[in-house]
């Protein structure tokens, strides 16, 4: 069940996400990430943030921004 819309946070859609898989390039382990995006269970190896298939939000598009620490 979905939750209501008035209830979701603003930004960019969950929708939009895409879900995608790699083998990681240091031990061979398929993993899966978020539009290109990947970081490794087994290993610990994380790919560049630049390789990603989309564009990430800017400090003040980020929703979670007003609730970490300083």
């Amino acid at each position: 069940m979905r939750p209501d819309a008035s209830q979701q946070p603003d930004g960019p859609s969950l929708d939009a996400l895409q879900i995608t898989e790699a083998e990681c390039r240091q031990c061979g382990t398929l993993i899966a990430g978020l539009d290109g995006r990947y970081a490794c269970p087994v290993c610990g190896w994380v790919n560049s943030w630049a390789e990603g298939h989309g564009i990430l939000p800017t400090g003040p598009d980020d929703p979670d921004t007003s609730n970490r620490l300083s």
